[in-house]
């Protein structure tokens, strides 16, 4: 019993023990969630309040009734249950193991039975409960079905609609397009149907250009042409435009004959008024020229600037290009006929009252004055063309021409250099270099008249210049007084004072020759008026002819006055034409090229032989090369030629000064020589005879006695006709350092002469008879005497 007691005991405990266990498990887990999910205060309040609302939660319907029953019997089962308790208590005596096994399971699974009955009602709970879920599941899966039904039947109605949209954009699309192609259509027919509106208004009786519609019709004429020009792929797009350039031809005729009558009619004005307020010739000219021809003319035509400027601008058509230079022709012949009398007759007064000079000076000045009103008055009608000057040339041209007619003839009978050297510098400084360039354009149509007469004066005056070249310098026949020298330069020479150069005496030009005097004056003129090659073959042919001339008269002066006398003025006038064409910055080579037929006659020869054949042209004596010239080039230098005919007569004076002065000392020298060279080259035979010959002093011409006769004769050369010759220098030579140039290598053959004869006398002659017999000067007095004669 006791055992009983304690196995029952036992039992109590584990029981005890694992429900504390479950106990604390869920205590551990309830803790665990609530600190890794703790509750907000709103939460727990929620809580709260629903404990309090479910505290009294009522049972089901089954359990309701086991309620009631049990309350209503709850005295007796709690009685019942306290009896069978106690009686089992009591009543549970256990006689062997047995028994106890049977009823410790029988009591376990008592009390597993009341333990798992709350948690088989919760289970059962959790059962309906999933139930419902899956329930709502199958309830929410099939709201799903038909969302996503909905889903397909709102993208099919989408894309309907979408298919609908795009359908109407389309047809949108294609509605603008045809009403865009319509209006092109239309636009294009436009120009087609204005053919009708265009003719019906241009064949109206009240249509003429001072019409105001007359331009706009034109206008849209052209844009109908031009369109239709451009689009010849339309269909009968040739016959209208054959229609609109009928129409076109039509309104340009109009338009002419509409110029042309304003025209006419200003003219007709300004003529009237001339002849009523003008009571003389000279009074048109020059009071009513401005006022009547250029003001009255501007404000009678100027109703034609609309048209005029309407046609210019439309002149890149070719057909305005043709009524525009039609109307330049009407206006320039009109303003031609208004103007050309009065041009001519003042023209006419300067030709008769001016000489040529004044004449070319005076007709440019009133051209040019003429021109640039014309061309402002041209200006006026026509902006857009003035600017070319071929639209003014029917005008200025003719008005040119008087001046050229007048000038023309004058030109040609003028003979003096000067005048037309004068003209030259009118025409190229004053009038086309300082008129024309600072009035420009206006001026521009002039310079083709002007260039023109320039040319004829170039080419009157180069056939002057050489003219003159050959008349007055080539053809030069010298007078006596031409050609007396020294005595020329004596009468000159009132003042002995040394003239550097030509330019610092006016007077010198006076003694020179007077083809050089004409060539420097004519050169000096033409320097600056002709074209610098032209001027280059005039200046080399009268250098050419002024230095033969030179020559010649060198020769005649020579003849009459002495040869030194021809070649010192030979050597003055040649260093002063070189002086004087120094300046000249050109060159006086001129390249002559002549046709050779020389070697004709020799093949014309082989061919007569039968050594070449007439007909063979692949041969160099065909008759194609035999007849063919030679070009042969030939280069002549005035100037070099200038420089070698004056370094010859340069050496030839000093030589023949050397001579006069030294010549017995070079012949004594000179034989003393030949004798030694004739012994030395002989024979031995001669030599020995040589050797046997008496010494040089012994010989007729070398005595000592001979030596001093040719020292002294010398020496009075020195003393006597060097300073003559110094003199002669001096008159012809002015300039100081030119003389000392030339006499250099005449003291340098004077002392070169006595030095070879002192070395001669060194070796030859004892110094005894060297001393006092023959006694020559020494060198350094020698040099000293020489250097005293400048």
């Amino acid at each position: 019993m006791e055992v009983t007691k304690a196995k029952t005991s036992s039992g109590g405990g584990s029981t005890n023990f694992s429900k504390s266990g479950a106990i604390s498990k869920g205590y551990n887990f309830a803790s665990t969630w609530e600190q890794n999910a703790p509750l907000t205060e709103q939460q727990q309040t929620a809580i709260v309040a629903l404990s309090h609302a479910f505290a009294e939660r009522a049972f089901p319907l089954k359990l309701s009734q086991e309620h009631i029953y049990g309350r209503d019997n709850g005295l007796s089962n709690s009685t019942k249950h306290s009896t069978v308790e106690e009686s089992g208590a009591i009543e549970a005596v256990l006689v062997n193991t047995n028994q106890f096994y049977k009823w410790f399971t029988d009591l376990e699974a008592a009390m597993k039975s009341e333990t798992e009955e709350k948690y088989r009602h919760y289970v059962t709970s959790l059962t309906e409960r999933i139930q419902t879920c899956e329930s709502i599941l199958n309830q929410v899966d099939e709201t799903l079905d038909l969302f996503n039904e909905l889903q397909l039947q709102h993208q099919s109605v989408a894309t309907k609609t979408k298919t609908l949209h795009d359908a109407c954009d389309r047809l949108l699309i294609e509605k603008q397009r045809l009403i865009e192609f319509a209006e092109a259509l239309r636009n294009k027919l436009n120009y087609f149907d204005e053919l009708e509106n265009v003719a019906t208004n241009f064949y109206s009786p009240n249509m003429n250009v001072a019409n105001g519609n007359f331009l706009p019709l034109l206008k849209r004429l052209d844009e109908c042409m031009s369109y239709v020009e451009s689009n010849p792929q339309y269909a009968e797009s040739s016959v209208y435009l054959v229609k609109f350039r009928q129409l076109q031809s039509r309104a340009l005729g109009m338009i002419r004959t509409h110029v042309l009558s304003i025209l006419k009619n200003a003219s007709s004005q300004v003529q009237a008024a001339i002849r009523s307020s003008s009571g003389s010739k000279s009074a048109v000219s020059e009071g009513v020229e401005a006022s009547v021809i250029y003001v009255r003319f501007k404000a009678a035509a100027n109703e034609l600037k609309p048209v005029l400027e309407e046609i210019e601008s439309r002149s890149p058509r070719k057909e305005y290009v043709q009524i525009l230079a039609e109307c330049h022709k009407l206006y320039c012949e009109q303003r031609l006929s208004l103007v050309k009398g009065i041009v001519h007759q003042r023209i006419s007064e300067f030709a008769k009252k001016e000489k040529l000079p004044s004449l070319t000076r005076s007709g440019c000045a009133y051209l040019m004055q003429v021109c640039q009103l014309e061309h402002q008055l041209f200006d006026h009608f026509f902006p857009s063309s003035s600017e070319d000057i071929s639209s003014l040339s029917p005008l200025v041209d003719p008005l040119c021409m008087y001046l050229y007619d007048t000038l023309r003839p004058k030109l040609i009978q003028e003979a003096n250099l000067d005048i037309l050297c004068e003209l030259v510098d009118i025409l190229k400084v004053e009038v086309l270099g300082e008129q024309l360039s600072r009035r420009g354009e206006s001026l521009a149509g002039l310079r083709p008249t002007l260039d023109r007469i320039l040319a004829d004066v170039h080419e009157r005056l180069t056939f002057r210049a050489r003219t003159h070249i050959r008349d007055v310098i080539a053809n030069y026949i010298p007078l006596d007084e031409d050609l007396d020298y020294p005595a020329k330069l004596e009468q000159s020479a009132g003042i002995k004072s040394e003239i550097i150069n030509a330019d610092e005496n006016p007077d010198v030009f006076k003694t020179l020759y007077p083809p050089l005097e004409k060539t420097l004056s004519c050169l000096s003129k033409l320097y600056g008026c002709l074209e610098p090659a032209v001027f280059t073959g005039l200046a080399q042919e009268a250098l050419e002819v002024c230095s033969l001339s030179i020559q010649k008269a060198s020769k005649q002066i020579a003849k009459r006055s002495s040869p030194m006398d021809g070649q010192l003025f030979l050597i003055k006038h040649l260093l002063i034409l070189r002086e004087q064409i120094a300046p000249f910055d050109i060159e006086f080579s001129v390249t002559h090229k002549e046709l050779d037929f020389s070697h004709l006659l020799d093949h014309l020869r082989r061919i007569l032989r039968g050594q070449a054949s007439l007909f063979d042209w692949s041969r160099s004596t065909s008759l194609a090369r035999t007849l063919s010239p030679r070009v042969l080039e030939s280069q002549i230098d005035a100037k070099k030629e200038l420089e070698k005919s004056l370094k010859a007569t340069c050496e030839e004076f000093i030589m023949s000064v050397t001579k006069l002065v030294v010549d017995p000392m070079l012949s004594f020298v000179t034989k003393v020589t030949a004798v030694k060279v004739a012994l030395s080259s002989g024979s031995p035979n001669q030599k020995l005879e040589a050797a046997a010959v008496k010494p040089l002093k012994d010989q007729a011409f070398a005595t000592p006695d001979k030596v001093a006769e040719l020292v002294q004769k010398v020496n009075v050369s020195i003393q006597q006709e060097l300073p003559k010759v110094m003199a002669l220098m001096k008159l012809y030579l002015q300039n100081q350092s030119t003389r000392s140039i030339l006499f250099k290598p005449i003291k340098t053959n004077i002392v070169e002469a006595h030095v070879q004869l002192q070395s001669l006398l060194k070796s030859e002659y004892s110094p005894q008879e060297i001393q006092a017999i023959i006694n020559m000067v020494s060198i350094h007095d020698l040099q000293a005497q020489l250097d005293n004669l400048l």
